[in-house]
């Protein structure tokens, strides 16, 4: 039976992080996160006061993802993005392209390494300064419909 709740780690703007677990749909309500924290209490943290989510594999803090950037080419689809924080940092990863998955709140970001502890960031728009698309990954061409005008035929 899957969980309900995703183990996170509540990084904030003032360095300091929190530990606990979230619902898996709308964990953000009201410009405020719900947490229980792992001493089993229900916490609510602003949004403002929050720089990332993470969803991660154990509570080990490593300060966020093991890489910011990307080596190369991301493999996955999907929008390539850099997002400069508030505080200057700099952070690549992969969002879906589909505008009905991004949220008033903030964005679902896949970070460079997956099997990384952090699997998934939450991005409050609150924390950030700038989201450059870098580029669109696995975008299908689109076929010409009909037969086009024929050059160099002679009649």
């Amino acid at each position: 039976m899957p969980s309900t709740r995703k183990k996170v780690i509540v990084r904030k703007l003032g360095r300091d992080s929190v530990s606990g677990y979230v619902g898996t749909a709308d964990f953000v309500s009201e410009g405020r996160l719900e947490l229980l924290n792992t001493s089993g209490k229900v916490i609510y943290i602003d949004l403002k006061e929050i720089k990332t989510v993470d969803f991660v594999r154990d509570f080990a803090d490593s300060g966020g993802p093991s890489r910011k950037t990307f080596t190369t080419r991301p493999r996955s689809e999907g929008l390539w993005v850099r997002i400069k924080f508030k505080d200057g940092e700099i952070l690549e990863g992969l969002m879906p392209n589909d505008l009905s998955l991004n949220t008033p709140e903030g964005f679902l970001i896949n970070p460079p390494d997956l099997r990384s502890n952090v699997q998934r960031l939450f991005v409050p728009r609150t924390a950030l300064e700038s989201l450059t698309v870098l580029a669109v990954i696995g975008a299908t061409r689109r076929q010409r419909r009909g037969p086009g005008p024929r050059r160099g035929r002679r009649g």
